[in-house]
């Protein structure tokens, strides 16, 4: 027999899995440069890889940032009631897609959209800066 799930007990699940996430990605975030940080002097042919090594956990630190924000917005929104509603067309949000990406802000149809307009815009602004200011 199949269980019926009530919009609380729904809810109660997503800020479960919500709150081990940002747990997760909070245990995370210091720990990439714990590693550099011990490595203390290093010899100056090193330097090289040791560089790029903190430029891509900074990248990633980055990453752990945006997606902490995220996580703590869609608690926001389970606090307020809004959860579960797309932020651009304000329909409800599948469970699918909740299920996938409980953070999500938009369904499936207008996340496209926002990203796409996201893409233009990072386009356009890279090729505006000067030549050997790009990421």
């Amino acid at each position: 027999m199949k269980k019926i799930v009530t919009a609380t007990e729904g809810k109660r699940d997503y800020r479960r899995v919500l709150e081990d996430k940002r747990q997760g990605v909070l245990s995370g975030l210091g720990i990439k440069f714990d590693t550099l940080a011990k490595m203390g002097r290093v010899a100056e042919e090193d330097q090289a890889q040791i560089t790029h090594d903190e430029f891509v956990a900074l990248r990633l630190n980055r990453l752990d940032y945006v997606q902490l924000r995220m996580i703590e917005e869609a608690l926001d929104r389970l606090n307020s009631g809004d959860y579960g509603i797309c932020l651009a067309c304000e329909q409800p949000i599948p469970e699918k897609r909740l299920n996938a990406v409980p953070w999500a802000r938009y369904c499936v149809a207008c996340q496209e959209t926002v990203g796409a307009e996201m893409d233009e815009e990072s386009r356009e602004a890279s090729l505006r800066q000067p030549v050997g200011v790009r990421d």
